[in-house]
């Protein structure tokens, strides 16, 4: 399928984008963005200069005490990058990492932190990132779609849902929006034939089927119906790849061993190396979401948990690349909807917060082992170099070759841009 925009007006160093979103919103101040300050502070009231006439989510009204980070922090790699402890196999690779750790978004609820996260809006029915980036460059994979997304659910049992909407096409064709693929069980719903019924014959009905859509659309020239031929094309062609592609017995046991997970298990492990093998077969975008970061209560024990759960994995997705001479041009975004407190909730956790949170990138042009912005001596906001979701998406998209202010769709009378037009800005300072 090829994308709108033909050739490409800047030099393009990420041919696709995997991008690990954290689902509940991770607290930087026990995973990339140590507070000495802050731990001195624990349990001492927050000063009011901070928070007065600020937003809060739950803790709206309430006491405001310091909380102070519940794990220590350790220095890894050559850069000698100070991150979590908990996650030495990330440490291991942390000289191909960028961290930003200015991170701030607009959103403090999760839906709609989400929704900014993944089209730049709050509001509802904009196209989702992955949908803007396939309908730019199209795809390379002849029988898989050019968008993806898998989840994964860890082991603290918060399962809060993630809509579909989040991978929507919106006002773009729906012909690019995510499909998602179940890590567990059939990837894909009836993706095998009733009994008695052959392929031939499947791919029969297919093209009599098109042949009298193609029909129609010479009549009406409706893209939807475009669309739906392009859609069971696509979905005939998935029936002998997605099997192919979900089959890791090919892998060898030191791949499997590199991820730590089982074939067929649902882990984000196992979803890390779907997401490689999609990347292989020319998926552009590939999304991963892994649930149960929301920890309101509980953060020393939830955090410890989740960095069991994807430690090693984030580690061998950019090891395994790189051994495959494929990080340098594949984009690796790992993100939450939004930071957490400085102050408690509830004594062991942490709130909702939009001014302060860490996220990284690795690969396709980033500069590796270097430290992007900063936040205050608590964590409460972001101070240096302060970063907005909307000059991520800009630098996503400047990477792969595309001029973030000039990609836009007419919708509504207004030229409307993944990247906003409240003058986002490439994150140049990252960049090689």
């Amino acid at each position: 399928m090829r994308g709108v925009l033909g050739s490409l007006p800047l030099p393009q160093q990420a041919k696709r984008v995997i991008w690990l979103t954290m689902a509940g919103g991770p607290s930087h101040l026990e995973t990339f963005d140590p507070k000495p300050k802050l731990a001195e502070m624990d349990g001492k009231p927050m000063p009011e200069s901070f928070t007065k006439g600020q937003q809060l989510a739950q803790l709206q009204g309430k006491p405001l005490n310091c909380f102070g980070p519940q794990h220590k922090f350790a220095k890894f790699g050559k850069s000698q990058m100070e991150i979590c402890e908990l996650f030495p196999q990330i440490g291991s690779v942390i000289d191909d990492i960028c961290l930003i750790r200015s991170m701030t978004t607009d959103a403090i609820n999760h839906d709609p932190a989400h929704m900014f996260m993944n089209t730049g809006s709050q509001i509802a029915g904009r196209p989702s990132m992955g949908s803007w980036i396939t309908y730019g460059l199209g795809t390379e994979a002849a029988d898989l779609p050019g968008f993806v997304v898998l989840t994964s659910l860890g082991k603290g049992g918060q399962n809060q849902p993630i809509a579909a909407r989040q991978w929507s096409s919106g006002f773009l064709p729906s012909k690019y929006q995510g499909v998602q693929l179940r890590a567990k069980g059939d990837p894909v719903l009836y993706l095998t034939n009733p009994n008695g019924v052959t392929r031939e014959q499947q791919g029969r009905d297919v093209a009599a089927i098109n042949a009298i859509n193609k029909q129609h659309d010479a009549r009406v020239d409706d893209p939807e119906i475009a669309t739906r031929i392009a859609q069971y094309e696509m979905a005939f062609q998935m029936q002998a790849s997605v099997p192919d592609l979900m089959d890791v017995s090919k892998e060898g046991a030191k791949t499997l061993e590199l991820y730590g997970c089982q074939p067929g298990d649902g882990s984000f492990a196992s979803n890390c190396l779907l997401a490689r093998r999609l990347a292989e077969r020319g998926t552009r975008f590939i999304q991963l979401y892994h649930k149960d970061w929301d920890h309101h209560g509980g953060v020393k024990e939830g955090i410890a948990l989740k960095a069991q759960e994807i430690d090693r994995a984030c580690m061998a997705l950019i090891t395994d690349l790189k051994q495959r001479g494929m990080l340098e041009e594949t984009l690796i975004v790992w993100a939450g909807e939004f930071g957490r407190t400085p102050m408690s909730q509830g004594g062991s956790g942490r709130d909702h917060h939009n001014k302060a949170m860490s996220v990284w990138l690795a690969g396709a042009g980033i500069q590796g082992g270097m430290v992007h912005g900063a936040t205050d001596d608590l964590g409460y906001a972001a101070v240096e170099k302060v970063t907005t979701v909307h000059d991520l998406h800009a630098t996503m998209l400047h990477q792969l070759g595309i001029n973030h202010d000039a990609f836009s769709f007419k919708f509504q009378g207004l030229d409307a841009k993944l990247s906003g037009v409240e003058g986002a800005k490439v994150i140049k300072g990252i960049l090689t």
